[in-house]
């Protein structure tokens, strides 16, 4: 170990000055208490060495043995738990930093949730390094209205797709029945044993308002949810709203979630991590199957052969896109071409925008519901005079979340429709966020 320290000695003593200046000072030890444990502790031969260029020879060493020096004597261990050696290795985990860090200090106690953090929190980052290490990770189940994902915590997007379990199996079977055999076919899909792993699962936006009725359903759905897996033996599971985790993906515990389904479009207000269903959760019929609808009439008129919904929806996804200005967008050449597997080139023109138009204007496509700029700016309305909290921010910062919320320029043409509508008071500081993960948000 000594030979070792040497050599990564040699190799950093030069970059000393560099080192100090550039080193973060999130959360790190009070530098009097540092002052004290170096005076009354000795390194040895290595007394010399400044503090900062220890964190460099800790980082060359890696966290493994990094955390074995700590049991060598009480200035190592001093040094082993500085917090810039943790954050640096956590910064270098597959999990995006920025992730990690929102969730150590906004979800980690739980709830309630704490909206605004006013001071770091009391972390120390090696002991989150070690819990996250320990941590086998977690089997996701994103439970969409049209269909779930599911895949691996540690991995950036889905390994699988499948039918809902709303709609899994017989559709007139008992809702236990259906869980059971729902998730039994996912653990095999993912070739592992229930008892092994751990459950996050997102619950779809559904049975919505706040009457007797919605409530007992919502209550009902996760009761049978919990007693399915319990009786599975899987060890631990957690049920949370999807657009309460589209809002966490974005980093954020308060604000607004507009999640474009499958054959709706949900506006839904939360608070603190919870959802103010009493504020009012607004429905509009528009989803992203009729979007699919829209653009499939449009190439049928055209007379553009197709042989399935999969061509119509590649298109949508890759080819169009929402128009800051509509009549101006009507003006221009918009023409692009796109290449299906297995079916060739198609070319698209208006149809590119006029599909993503019908979420502002549904009437185009012979649809009678709100527009959504109108479901959300009531959503926003409702925000407002529901006096919930102290902060009246809490509401204006508007996440979308969906595989549709993904066409582009859809959050600056949303954010422009709700500047133009809400009065001043309403509007001040809104901000709309595009879908942080794209489809795979609440995943």
């Amino acid at each position: 170990m000594v030979n070792l320290l040497r050599k990564v000695w040699e190799s950093v003593s030069q970059r000393s000055a560099s080192a100090s200046s550039s080193a973060s000072s999130t959360n790190q030890p009070d530098r009097f208490d540092q002052m004290t444990y170096l005076l009354t502790s000795s390194a040895g031969d290595f007394d010399p060495i400044p503090l900062d260029i220890f964190i460099q020879i800790l980082k060359f060493l890696g966290p493994k043995e990094s955390a074995k020096l700590s049991s060598v004597c009480r200035f190592w261990k001093f040094i082993v738990a500085d917090n810039r050696l943790w954050i640096y290795f956590l910064q270098n985990q597959q999990e995006p930093w920025d992730s990690i860090f929102f969730a150590e200090t906004h979800l980690r106690s739980g709830y309630p949730l704490q909206m605004f953090s006013t001071q770091m929190p009391d972390l120390s980052f090696m002991h989150i390094y070690a819990q996250r290490e320990q941590v086998p990770g977690a089997i996701i189940i994103d439970g969409g209205s049209g269909y779930c994902k599911f895949g691996w915590s540690k991995y950036a997007s889905p390994s699988g797709r499948s039918a809902t379990f709303l709609e899994f199996g017989n559709i007139e079977s008992p809702m236990y029945s259906r869980l059971r055999h729902f998730f039994s076919t996912i653990y095999g899909r993912m070739q592992v044993k229930t008892y092994t792993q751990p459950i996050v699962l997102s619950l779809p936006i559904c049975h919505s308002d706040d009457t007797e009725s919605d409530i007992a359903a919502r209550k009902q759905l996760k009761e049978a949810i919990y007693t399915a897996l319990f009786d599975m033996n899987v060890p631990a599971v957690c049920a949370i709203n999807q657009a309460v985790l589209a809002l966490f993906a974005a980093r954020r515990t308060s604000g607004v979630v507009v999640n474009i389904g499958f054959n709706q479009t949900s506006v839904v207000p939360i608070l603190h991590g919870r959802v103010m269903h009493r504020v009012g959760v607004e429905v509009t019929g528009m989803g992203a199957l009729k979007l699919t609808g829209f653009l499939r009439e449009k190439m049928q008129q055209k007379n553009l052969h197709f042989d399935s919904l999969y061509t119509v929806r590649a298109l949508k996804e890759n080819l169009c896109y929402v128009a800051f200005d509509y009549e101006a967008e009507l003006r221009k050449d918009t023409e692009a071409s796109f290449q299906v597997a297995a079916e060739g080139w198609f070319t698209l023109s208006k149809e590119r925008f006029q599909t993503g138009e019908i979420l502002f204007q549904p009437r185009i496509a012979g649809v009678r519901t709100m527009s959504l700029h109108q479901a959300v700016a009531l959503c926003l309305d409702h925000c407002q005079d529901s006096e919930l909290s102290g902060d009246d921010n809490w509401f204006k910062t508007v996440v979308l979340s969906g595989g549709s919320a993904c066409l582009p320029g859809l959050a600056e043409r949303l954010e422009k429709e709700l500047l133009q509508s809400l009065p001043h008071s309403t509007s001040k500081g809104l901000k709309v966020i595009p879908s942080p993960y794209g489809a795979d948000s609440a995943c």
